[in-house]
């Protein structure tokens, strides 16, 4: 599972975990508040591993690719590191896969306060459209990730300042938790999942267990105030 802490304001290097003393932890529920969601998986079988291939159905990943990030694999590293670590956004969902190595994700939080994220093998992190990040490799120089995209991939990031996009705004301003394009059942969380999954078989029978529920007193109220009417009418019709 993924490890998140709140960030010190030291300008070391950007590969050092950067960790208050004393460290200030940020659990996998502080996350979801910001609409970043994550998941541990099986890494060495991504290509047939039914986890992955259900979640990319559920979510519509329907496009990938994988990177691998070092000096020896990957072209214009030196160029390419900085520019992942300008602070930027996206207009689209970020998906990252870990395959192998390890490397850090930069989130700011509603307060501007950056929170780290640290992500190994199996790993796999969504960061939601509009949320200010950056990216860096740790001290051991490589990670190789799969890419995901709902439809044809947009690479297009915008450094900060950005706030005038529409996809920032509406992370601003969503409420805690929320990320306006999900259906409700994914809005769902559980405190105590300590791995950030999707809704158990429980809180799906939950929902829809509430919605009949509502449903159920919805026709009653209507059956209620059709009978106030239909009681009106005869008492006015034999009255006349």
């Amino acid at each position: 599972m993924v490890v998140a802490w709140y960030m010190d304001e030291s300008q070391e290097d950007q590969r050092k975990p950067h960790q208050l003393r004393p460290n200030r932890p940020v659990n996998c529920e502080e996350l979801r508040q910001l609409g970043v969601r994550s998941w541990k998986l099986d890494a060495d079988s991504y290509e047939t591993d039914p986890e992955l291939a259900q979640i990319r159905k559920e979510e519509n990943y329907c496009w990938m690719d994988i990177i691998t990030i070092h000096k020896d694999k990957l072209p214009n590293y030196e160029e390419k590191i900085k520019i992942f670590f300008e602070e930027h956004l996206h207009l689209d969902d970020e998906i990252r896969y870990i395959l192998d190595g390890s490397g850090y994700f930069d989130v700011r939080d509603k307060a501007d306060k950056w929170i780290r994220i640290y992500m190994e093998k199996g790993d796999m992190i969504t960061l939601p459209a509009g949320i200010y990040h950056r990216f860096t490799l740790d001290e051991n120089n490589y990670v190789k990730a799969m890419r995901l995209f709902v439809g044809e991939p947009v690479w297009t990031p915008y450094n900060r300042p950005a706030d005038h996009f529409e996809a920032r705004q509406k992370w601003y301003s969503g409420g805690p938790g929320i990320t306006a394009n999900w259906p409700y059942w994914r809005q769902l969380t559980r405190p105590d999942d300590s791995s950030c999954c999707l809704p158990s078989n429980t809180d799906m029978l939950c929902f829809y267990f509430s919605l009949l529920t509502e449903s159920y007193f919805f026709l009653i109220y209507f059956e209620f105030i059709f009978l106030l009417i239909h009681v009106e009418f005869l008492l006015n019709y034999f009255t006349c």
